[in-house]
């Protein structure tokens, strides 16, 4: 289950990596903001993803 958790917390941290940067480019975001949001999801991606990742080919 914390798995499951885990791995939901990661993939917003992806989309708030991916999504704002389309926004800023369709104009409906401010560049600030993007950073910040940007920021915040490369935090919660590398804070995550290593705990729930498979580290061993052999598994």
């Amino acid at each position: 289950m914390s798995n499951l958790i885990l791995k939901i917390i990661s993939f917003a941290g992806l989309l708030l990596t991916i999504i704002p940067s389309f926004m800023v480019f369709s104009q409906g975001m401010e560049l600030n903001t993007n950073k910040y949001l940007m920021l915040l999801g490369t935090i919660l991606w590398f804070a995550c993803t290593p705990f729930w990742m498979n580290r061993n080919a052999n598994n």
